[in-house]
């Protein structure tokens, strides 16, 4: 009965059918506002970003991070292209996603001169890239070194000094698990049955969001802990009744799974896949049952 930029075609008329039931209750999209590094906004309402003397950072949960010049985490896209040089993040997108500008831009302390870059967007303004990947800040990390943006949609990640994933160095985990469906159940022998993603994480709800109207309650810091589950296609699907996965649009424009109309995350406190450690945190999260129950 009731789901990334992108919407699996298996999902369409499922998808009109439980967003018509959930009837989610969203705002516009959100807007960067002034803060050091911001330029001027370009024609699409996007606040573009200065890049000042670019920085690497060692995060101890993702590795090596990019920084600009005033020392906030640079994001790469994974609907972008790097070979040509391609960005598809413009209106809202941009909005929460400023473009990071080439003018100005220098390589500093371990980063490689040889590996910036630009591109054109279409408002004709230049586009700072790393080996290729055009480069973002997140209008939702407030101050330097946070990474609020890592993994939102399952499409944003923090950007390792050589242009790839920082995700991608902070997670090859020893033991994970191979060729699951990007969403299926299993048995925990505390909670029963319950829902995974495609990595073995743990999804779980927050009793502070709303499934009518469908909304999450869960902005700002608490997207620290929390991260979005991304969308999945009908055929990745294994345990779970397909009609009851929809999309929801977030704030900032990006697309979260639910289920039953309720929002899904995972969460960064989980170490090993089958990890559980989020259920009952604050007594407002918990893991989720294929029916889109808690798992109390």
């Amino acid at each position: 009965m009731r789901k990334f930029t992108y919407v699996p075609a298996v999902f369409m008329v499922a998808a009109v059918m439980l967003t018509t039931a959930c009837t989610s209750s969203q705002g516009t999209a959100a807007t960067t506002t002034g803060s050091a590094g911001r330029a001027a906004a370009t024609d699409n309402g996007a606040q573009p970003s200065q890049a000042g003397r670019l920085s690497v950072w060692k995060s101890e949960q993702l590795g090596p991070v990019v920084t600009d010049g005033a020392g906030f985490t640079l994001y790469r896209f994974d609907k972008d292209t790097a070979k040509p040089p391609a960005s598809n993040c413009a209106g809202d997108c941009a909005a929460a996603w400023p473009p990071v500008l080439a003018d100005g831009a220098k390589a500093g302390r371990g980063v490689d001169p040889g590996l910036l870059g630009s591109v054109k967007r279409a408002d004709g303004t230049r586009q700072l890239t790393l080996a290729g990947w055009p480069l973002y800040r997140y209008a939702q990390d407030t101050a330097p070194r946070q990474t609020r943006g890592q993994g939102v949609g399952g499409t944003w990640f923090s950007a390792a000094p050589d242009g790839t994933k920082a995700k991608a160095q902070a997670q090859e985990t020893p033991g994970e698990p191979k060729d699951l469906p990007a969403l299926s159940t299993f048995d925990d022998k505390e909670r029963g049955t319950i829902v995974r993603d495609g990595k073995g994480r743990t999804l779980y709800r927050f009793t502070k969001d709303t499934a009518w109207p469908m909304k999450s309650n869960c902005h700002g810091a608490c997207l620290e802990k929390w991260k979005p589950a991304g969308l999945v296609g009908k055929k990745s699907i294994k345990g779970i009744d397909p009609k009851l996965l929809t999309p929801y649009t977030r704030s900032d424009g990006t697309k979260q799974l639910s289920i039953d109309c309720w929002p899904l995350y995972w969460y960064t406190g989980d170490e090993q896949p089958g990890d559980t450690n989020g259920h009952g945190v604050k007594g407002t999260w918990f893991t989720v049952r294929a029916n889109g129950k808690l798992a109390e």
